[in-house]
């Protein structure tokens, strides 16, 4: 299995708290975490949970390109809502469809197993941010399309 290594970079999260006048306690709060927890994604020492990015990208009412630094509009109009992995799983079945991949094809191109892309068509889990991340770049589409914030690609 390939191993990829694309750099997740969320560092506008800062940015958006600072410009917003606002506290790591104060988002900590808001997404239900610890400070600790927070100031890591800032210093993006860990990979945070792409439901947790979802809730800053509503918060802010940008999209979730936008905070990958996928795009540097932040003006894009995506849907606030809750992310749901049946949706997703679509998104990604699309995906794959037009791009003419088959799941193991897709699997092996972004470093992960045949059985974890079926599970994620499926809807039974959610794509991780890393995996979701690796197929929008490495295929040129959105974010926001893959995780439903968006109706097209």
């Amino acid at each position: 299995m390939k191993q990829f290594n694309y750099e997740l970079d969320y560092s506008r999260i800062k940015n958006l708290r600072i410009n917003n006048n606002l506290t790591q306690k104060d988002l900590a709060d808001y997404l239900q975490i610890s400070i600790a927890a927070y100031s890591q994604f800032e210093r993006m020492d860990v990979i945070i949970p792409i439901e947790l990015l979802n809730k800053l990208a509503n918060y802010y009412h940008v999209s979730l390109d936008y905070l990958l630094k996928i795009t540097d509009n932040p003006n894009i109009k995506v849907e606030t809502l809750e992310i749901d992995k049946v949706k997703v799983g679509e998104n990604l079945r699309n995906i794959r469809k037009e791009k003419k991949l088959y799941q193991e094809t897709l699997a092996q191109e972004i470093g992960t197993s045949h059985s974890l892309i079926s599970e994620y068509e499926s809807g039974k889990k959610l794509v991780s941010l890393t995996y979701g991340y690796a197929i929008c770049k490495r295929y040129g589409v959105s974010l926001d399309y893959l995780y439903g914030k968006i109706k097209h690609p």
